[in-house]
């Protein structure tokens, strides 16, 4: 058994969903293990991490408008340090995930076939993310 660690950098440009699919299974084909488990860390807590639907642009979309309703900007929220979009991030991301276990089998991601890794960003400026990759296995 053995272990690597690697770290993504992620420019999103705006707040919405970036698929960081392909350079995740880049960097896992270039350690080349056949087996294991990758954990994906985002080591912020303005952005957020999916597995999502990544061959229908609207479902993404539709995602988006929802945490947009459901946190939106608002000048009620105290935290609001960075802007009106500073606490509706926080709260998005405490709805979604900051980590995610793939499993890792024959060489590749282990997805199904309709499903992406995806960046939620959450801000509305333009911001560059941190993505730790831990992968464990033979």
């Amino acid at each position: 058994m053995k272990q690597v660690w690697g770290l993504l950098e992620v420019v999103a440009p705006a707040a919405g969903l970036f698929d960081i699919t392909d350079r995740i299974a880049s960097w896992t084909n270039e350690e080349r293990f056949s087996s294991g488990l990758l954990t994906v860390f985002c080591h912020h807590t303005s952005a957020s991490l999916l597995i999502q639907e990544n061959a229908a642009p609207a479902a993404r979309r539709d995602l988006e408008r929802y945490f947009a309703r459901i946190a939106p900007e608002s000048a009620a929220y105290e935290h609001d340090e960075e802007g009106p979009d500073d606490m509706p991030a926080h709260l998005r991301t405490a709805l979604t995930q900051t980590h995610l276990g793939i499993p890792l089998q024959d060489g590749r991601l282990w997805l199904g076939t309709w499903q992406g890794i995806y960046l939620f960003e959450h801000r509305q400026r333009p911001s560059r993310r941190e993505i730790g990759l831990h992968l464990i296995g033979e």
